[in-house]
């Protein structure tokens, strides 16, 4: 069969997954009485079950066994197995963290034990960031202690940018679903068709679950679908763009992610100007921002799926990919309109 076969029944078998197990997750939810009551900084008027990702994870995972038992990832090479081992079994261990979390209410502490202890092992398995990119210097090989920190900081934290974002109906989904097809495409491009299969399964999933978690919701993904597909994202842009020896290829990854990232980091930033925990959540998140400003909740998802969209049509056209300057071009117009009716909404309100 032609490799895009694989791919294409990936993102299918994992999307129709999805659209089969979320309604049954939901009733199993209500039933158990683990569902998100409203209040405080929650947006939803009524109560709404969080176990999402236990079917984007099943959606994953069983299109990516289909796609293993089919013969979809071919014979890989001895360290190329290791790594993608190690992204699926740290997606595991990602997935459990958030799902312990829906269920049981873990501490802060303790959640952020458990993804350094599991980001540390994805690196030992060979989910390692081996260079770093300098001006004017290149790629610089980093010694094996250094590697780890930035690996596990990278890992940990662009997974929590995701969960971070989950604040509104169908954000999440759509930005990973956006950004993982990016990341297809770009993987693609750089001969990285392992990794690439990992995250068309993911998108498949994520698009999935939107037929249920857009605006107006019927179900949360919860931490365990954003730290799965957080975890995910970032694993496979190590072991698929910056396992790429090229300056490029090494920041591709921040790029394609960068709306969580950098919306983490000004929150961070802003908190601690503020005098307050980082870790204490409020409402400085773009998204709430966005809906102070008079923004209707649909249009607030919209236009941050537009940014997310425009970056990683930026990552396309600095990859090299053929017609990557036009794909930018044309996602720059979208973002250009998308922030036209952005300032006439608000400015109405």
């Amino acid at each position: 069969m032609p490799p895009q076969f694989y791919h294409l029944a990936a993102f299918i078998i994992s999307a129709s997954v999805v659209l089969l197990a979320t309604p049954l997750v939901k009733r199993i939810g209500l039933k158990s009485g683990y569902y998100d009551p409203p209040g405080g900084r929650k947006v939803h008027k009524r109560p709404m079950v969080r176990l999402g990702g236990v079917s984007i994870f099943l959606g994953t995972v069983l299109a990516l066994l289909f796609v293993w038992w089919s013969g979809g990832f071919g014979t890989l090479p001895p360290e190329k197995e290791y790594e993608i081992w190690g992204l699926t079994f740290g997606g595991l261990a990602f997935f459990l963290i958030g799902l312990a979390d829906d269920l049981f209410n873990l501490s802060p502490f303790l959640r952020l034990l458990l993804q350094v202890v599991a980001a540390s092992f994805a690196w030992q398995a060979g989910v390692q960031i081996e260079f770093l990119s300098i001006p004017f210097f290149g790629l610089v090989p980093l010694p094996a202690l250094i590697s780890l920190i930035f690996t596990v900081i990278w890992l940990v934290g662009m997974t929590n940018a995701i969960n971070w974002i989950d604040g509104l109906d169908g954000l999440a989904a759509g930005v990973c679903g956006i950004a993982a097809v990016i990341m297809l495409i770009v993987c693609l491009f750089m001969n990285q068709p392992a990794a690439a299969l990992i995250v068309a399964a993911l998108a498949g999933g994520a698009f999935g679950f939107l037929r249920y978690n857009f605006n107006p919701a019927q179900i949360f993904m919860g931490d365990g679908g954003a730290y799965f597909m957080g975890f995910t994202l970032a694993g496979v842009g190590v072991v698929g763009l910056v396992k790429s020896v090229t300056t490029v290829a090494v920041l591709l990854p921040m790029l394609i992610l960068a709306v969580p990232l950098l919306d983490m980091s000004a929150v961070i930033l802003d908190r601690l100007r503020h005098g307050k925990s980082p870790f204490i959540a409020d409402k400085r998140h773009l998204h709430h921002r966005l809906l102070e400003a008079g923004l209707s909740h649909r249009l607030t998802v919209l236009f941050i799926y537009a940014l997310t969209l425009w970056v990683g049509s930026l990552a396309l056209a600095f990859s090299g990919i053929p017609s990557g300057l036009a794909y930018a071009i044309v996602a720059t117009l979208i973002l250009s309109y998308a922030s036209w009716r952005v300032r006439k909404y608000a400015i109405k309100s």
